[in-house]
């Protein structure tokens, strides 16, 4: 695994924990901000030919 997916699997892990705690806290804005950000972070990465597994 190169580096570009190394990173790109860890950011992906690392807003799905994020937009979990924001929807556990009740914070729907921050909630709506990680959504974004993991729905950019798929995009890319199926653009790339990345396999995201849950």
């Amino acid at each position: 695994m190169d580096a570009f997916t190394a990173g790109l699997l860890q950011r992906i892990r690392a807003a799905e924990t994020d937009l979990t705690r924001a929807r556990e806290t009740g914070d729907d804005f921050l909630a709506e901000v990680e959504q974004g950000e993991l729905d950019d972070l798929r995009r890319l990465a199926a653009e790339h030919g990345v396999e995201i597994h849950a």
